[in-house]
């Protein structure tokens, strides 16, 4: 019998995996052996059964030695990565990269695609005509010397074993495993070599883990894992029960990321954008301090950083200083159906219906990047009926599905702001924030 046989019995009769196993199930992804049918076997165990910390360090280890490593903070000294889980109008990693580099700290982002109810980093950035994500080594560190700043996606290089899995997690709907999500993302992180980490572990409606236990447990994973495999990081539990900022949308945001930069936008997206920058200035051990970073985006340094980045990445600076928005035609206004309080927002919901509407990824079709929403509502904050919650910018007129949209947002007697922040993961454990 196969070595795959032996393994997956193992799991099946409800036995946990060694360390050497979930190494020989890596292997086997990587270099073939283990047909699709076995790996999404051990994938579907590994969700109902778990992997314990060890089990978990060997699966990132793997995924991780099955590709390049750049290890490019033996060259770039405290060089920092942020990682955000995903959410609906989540903007921070394009305003927090070029505002710590404008404060002195250089940032490497591997970054990745929308999927269901999100909208990637790298799909937004694609917005921008001509702006390029593919690069090798060489050139992400002639980027970080001359820009301290280097944006891109992972090259086939890197984590190939994690590529293969994460296609077959997404058909076997075990994309939701806390031990396959932590390998999966530190593998690719952790390729680059920064020298530390702040992760965004969203949380509610609008997160991948709405639960906020499911979503600590994946920061305690990560912050734990992480530091096993000698890297500093932290994680911070942010809230996605409503959209992030005022802007939902490729395109817009992009521009929303712009305002950020020039000392204006929302200010939920300002704030956390430089919580998290203050956060992983400490985390690579240069630290920059909140009035220093709010400096640098009140006097257009960070909006200016983004700029040369971008060029250097291939961006169309024209298309970048142009006032217009460049959004979808046809607006259509979300009013509120009765006087109260904004109390609930369906997050989730929300992003599946502008995906649907041409604005995410759901199928082979491209994204439009115009589609957008103008968010004007919070949770918590009273409003009159009739009043303007938002704004949908569609690339045709669709009655129903702006009805369905309207639907996500509920106006009732009571209702309360969430925090911005649940909690903080760091290195010596949870902690309030």
């Amino acid at each position: 019998m196969t070595a795959p046989f032996h393994i997956l019995d193992r799991l099946r009769g409800g036995g946990f995996l060694r360390p050497a196993e979930v190494r020989e199930a890596v292997a086997g992804a990587a270099d073939g052996t283990w047909s699709d049918a076995q790996l999404g076997a051990f994938l579907m165990g590994v969700a109902i059964r778990g992997l314990d910390a060890a089990a978990t360090r060997a699966l990132t280890v793997a995924m991780l030695e099955s590709g390049e490593q750049w290890d490019l903070a033996a060259e770039v000294p405290h060089l920092a990565d942020k990682h955000s889980t995903g959410g609906v109008g989540d903007t921070v990693s394009l305003v927090l990269g070029p505002l710590l580099a404008a404060c002195g700290v250089p940032v490497v982002m591997l970054t990745g695609r929308g999927l269901g109810h999100t909208m990637g980093t790298a799909d937004k950035l694609e917005a921008i005509p001509g702006l390029r994500l593919g690069f090798d080594r060489a050139s992400v560190r002639r980027l970080l010397d001359e820009h301290r700043l280097a944006i891109l996606t992972p090259t086939p290089a890197i984590a190939p074993a994690d590529r293969r899995l994460y296609a077959l997690r997404d058909h076997t709907a075990t994309i939701r495993s806390i031990p396959l999500i932590t390998g999966s993302i530190l593998s690719k992180k952790l390729a680059t070599g920064a020298a530390g980490l702040v992760f965004d572990v969203k949380t509610g409606d609008g997160a991948f883990l709405p639960d906020a236990a499911e979503s600590r447990a994946l920061a305690e994973n990560l912050v734990a894992t992480a530091a096993t495999m000698g890297r500093s990081a932290v994680a911070l539990l942010t809230d996605m029960s409503q959209p992030l900022g005022e802007w939902v949308g490729h395109t817009a945001e992009v521009r929303a990321t712009l305002e950020c930069l020039e000392g204006a936008g929302a200010p939920d997206l300002v704030s956390l954008s430089v919580l998290q920058a203050r956060e992983a200035s400490l985390v690579v051990g240069q630290p920059v301090e909140e009035a220093a970073l709010r400096a640098a985006l009140a006097d257009g340094r960070a909006r200016e950083c983004f700029l040369r980045w971008a060029a250097a990445q291939g961006g169309d600076l024209r298309w970048l200083a142009a006032p217009r928005f460049d959004l979808a035609p046809v607006e259509a206004v979300l009013e509120a159906p009765r006087s109260g309080v904004l109390s609930r927002v369906h997050t989730r919901r929300l992003g599946l219906l502008l995906a649907e509407a041409g604005g995410g990824r759901l199928g082979p079709e491209p994204i439009d990047p115009g589609v957008a929403l103008h968010y004007r509502g919070r949770l918590g904050r009273p409003v009159e009926r009739g009043e303007e919650l938002g704004r949908l910018y569609l690339r045709s007129e669709d009655e129903e599905l702006v009805d369905r949209i309207a639907s996500c947002f509920l106006v009732e007697e009571h209702g309360e702001a969430p925090p911005l922040v649940h909690g903080r993961v760091g290195p010596d454990g949870p902690s309030s924030t």
